[in-house]
């Protein structure tokens, strides 16, 4: 075989000799870098082992390439072809891993600034567009794991996670929800009505007592009053509590003998003929 096409010089002892010397220091530095990649890994959390073996071993081989190329050239070869591979595998490999590598980047920033935390309540858009809630169970190097009240599981990018919106429903340590009631009051004071509205709110197991529940009249007739009760409870309660808010409530006016609406959900007004002037 002709190597004359290879070598650009005859080889000499002293080329050998830094051959084997880079052979070497990239043989050490390789190992080196390894159990320093390693060791920094194991410092972030969201690391999973996974990812820890991949950027030790990346660190690892390239240095041995790096050094495998030195040596090449000390002994007068044409590295030319060889740095060429290197530099497409590299593009190669940075194209493909880019997501990867912008996810591990986010999740060592989520992990240090702590925007969300396992056990937490966060809203997220979903894949459909609409709002999507769930309690964290999980922090790893590609995404933020979270449970949906209704079983399902959902996976957020981490990048994704930092680039857009973000709730954190827990952060505060309560949420606070409303219901609307409607209360035909029959010549009832509105002072009154308000009172047995808070009343019946507050006696709901589950609902703050600091901040306190509230009612907020946002319409009042010779007949009618129409509002929306406010009360600060858990995060993670946050169905359970309203639904027992809306049953104290209907039980609690039924009691005053009031016929009234309360429901949860934002209605549109009816298309009904308003109250007398």
């Amino acid at each position: 075989m002709d190597f004359s096409q290879f070598l650009s010089t005859p080889i000499t002892w002293w080329q050998v000799l830094w051959a084997i010397v880079a052979l070497l220091a990239g043989w050490i530095a390789s190992r080196i870098a390894k159990r320093t990649v390693t060791d920094l890994m194991r410092h972030v959390p969201t690391a999973t082992p996974a990812a820890t073996r991949f950027a030790a071993r990346f660190a690892q081989y390239t240095l041995l390439l790096v050094g495998f190329g030195l040596a090449l050239a000390f002994l007068g070869a044409n590295v030319q072809p060889v740095l060429a591979v290197v530099i497409v595998l590299v593009v190669v490999a940075a194209l493909v891993l880019r997501g990867v590598a912008d996810n591990f980047a986010a999740s060592v920033l989520i992990a240090t600034r702590k925007p969300v935390m396992v056990g937490e309540e966060i809203t997220v858009e979903g894949p459909d567009g609409k709002p999507l809630t769930g309690t964290v169970i999980e922090l790893n190097s590609r995404a933020v794991v979270f449970a949906t009240p209704d079983g399902r599981t959902a996976h957020v990018p981490n990048s994704k996670l930092l680039a857009e919106t973000l709730v954190n429903n827990s952060r505060h340590g309560g949420r606070r929800s409303e219901v609307q009631v409607r209360v035909e009051r029959s010549g009832t004071a509105v002072d009154e009505v308000v009172g047995a509205l808070v009343e019946s709110a507050a006696a709901v197991e589950g609902v703050h007592a600091d901040p306190a529940a509230g009612v907020l009249v946002t319409a009042v007739s010779a007949t009618r009053i129409t509002g929306r009760v406010l009360f600060w409870h858990d995060a993670a309660q946050g169905l359970a509590v309203t639904s027992d808010v809306v049953t104290a409530l209907t039980a609690g006016l039924a009691q005053h003998g009031w016929s009234s609406t309360v429901t949860s959900e934002a209605v549109a007004p009816p298309l009904v003929p308003g109250d007398p002037v």
